[in-house]
């Protein structure tokens, strides 16, 4: 139970879109406070057009009148960056994809030329969706490279050459405003950005795994990237390094050459681009990940073979992720996640871990496909937008 000194609006606003209070009752036994100080600050929630009622089920009397949240109230736009396209979507607050846009785009290109191309797409994007640009309130970007959350900065990444601690949020609220003319609440548009592993882990929780407390997504595509969810929450290291586990570095393999520059990291092995290469070296048309991904479909035996073996690889240092985190639910995404790549791994990770760590533990695939960066990123923006410190701060602006 809350105390009243810690039950502001903002905090109704989280018992209320977290489903655990949804009637005046509800709210008054969560938090302690008074019918008519209850009333007071639903009234601000109101008036910023930020929730709706709706009349529940009766058990013989009055039947009570329900509190939601309500997810039609604003949108935000969310870009899920790979390392040759991009897909932009306009989604609800619930996640709900409005409008969608994919296109080719070279993440190489750097960031000046991708984010404008990207705030390019944005005004057919709002028509499409049928709202106006006053409806937007955040924008949030997916990368593929590790990101400092608190600054939004891009660090280190080895497949963003020219990305390395650039100011994506302020050049992205730039060429929003370029483009679509608009700000948001008095400024410019917030934007947030978060590696694209977190974002897929931070919408697969949510859809599918919210009984799970430790919760792993390994990406694989161009490169190689965990996200972790523990309890709620996205567990993003001390600076945004957690998950980087495509760069752990292989016993064996010397001289395999990596895109960070180093030799032996399990990417320049067993990722999508290591795959690519490997049957490029065989005569075989493979130049990304997405084209091994089109030969596994066509069942070509060499691209079979070479995703078995990739996921045996990615199998060994799984064993310590689960040995570590004891998750209950391990989920594999990206490109190579079909039934090839999934028996390599199942073999190692079965064979080499303590049978206590995988006693209860699911192996599955990605539950959202290709819309879990999107969804991912719409999310993120949805719940700083809508926490209670946040909620209160735009609610005494709006107040004034």
């Amino acid at each position: 139970m809350l105390t009243p000194n810690q039950s502001s609006a903002g905090e109704l606003l989280q018992l209320i879109r977290s489903g655990q209070a949804n009637t005046r009752a509800d709210l008054q036994q969560a938090t302690g406070l008074s019918r008519s100080t209850i009333g007071q600050r639903l009234n601000l929630l109101n008036q910023a057009g930020w929730l709706k009622e709706s009349t529940g089920s009766s058990t013989g009397g009055r039947p009570s009148q329900q509190i939601l949240f309500d997810p039609t109230h604003a949108s935000v736009i969310a870009v899920d960056l790979e390392t040759r396209y991009a897909r932009a979507a306009v989604l609800d607050l619930a996640g709900t994809i409005l409008a969608e846009q994919t296109g080719p785009l070279r993440i190489s290109d750097g960031p000046d030329q991708v984010l404008d191309q990207l705030a390019g797409w944005f005004p057919e994007l709002i028509t499409a969706a049928g709202i106006d640009a006053g409806h937007v309130r955040g924008i949030g970007l997916s990368v593929p490279g590790p990101v400092d959350y608190a600054t939004g900065q891009v660090v280190e990444p080895p497949i963003m050459p020219g990305w390395d601690r650039y100011p994506v949020r302020e050049r992205m609220q730039k060429a929003y405003a370029d483009h679509v003319h608009a700000d948001v609440e008095g400024g410019p548009v917030p934007v947030f950005v978060d590696n694209d592993a977190n974002l897929m882990a931070l919408a697969e929780h949510q859809a599918n795994h919210r009984d799970c407390t430790a919760f792993v997504l390994v990406k694989v595509s161009t490169g190689i990237g965990a996200g972790v969810v523990v309890g709620d929450t996205v567990y993003r290291g001390i600076d945004g390094g957690a998950g980087d586990i495509g760069h752990i570095r292989l016993h064996d393999q010397p001289d395999a050459l990596c895109m960070c520059g180093s030799y032996g990291c399990l990417a320049a092995v067993a990722s999508g681009g290591a795959l690519a290469k490997q049957l490029a070296a065989l005569g075989i048309d493979a130049d990304s990940a997405s084209d091994v991904r089109r030969l596994l479909g066509d069942g070509h035996p060499d691209a079979i073979r070479l995703a078995r073996e990739a996921g045996r690889r990615i199998g060994e240092v799984l064993v310590t992720v689960i040995t570590l985190l004891n998750p209950g639910v391990l989920m594999i995404a990206g490109d190579l996640s079909g039934a090839p790549f999934m028996t390599g791994v199942r073999e190692l990770l079965y064979q080499r871990a303590f049978p206590r760590a995988t006693a209860h533990l699911q192996v599955v695939t990605s539950r959202l496909g290709d819309h879990a960066g999107v969804i991912g990123a719409a999310s993120m923006v949805v719940e700083f937008l809508y926490s209670p410190a946040s909620a209160d701060a735009r609610l005494a602006r709006l107040a004034l």
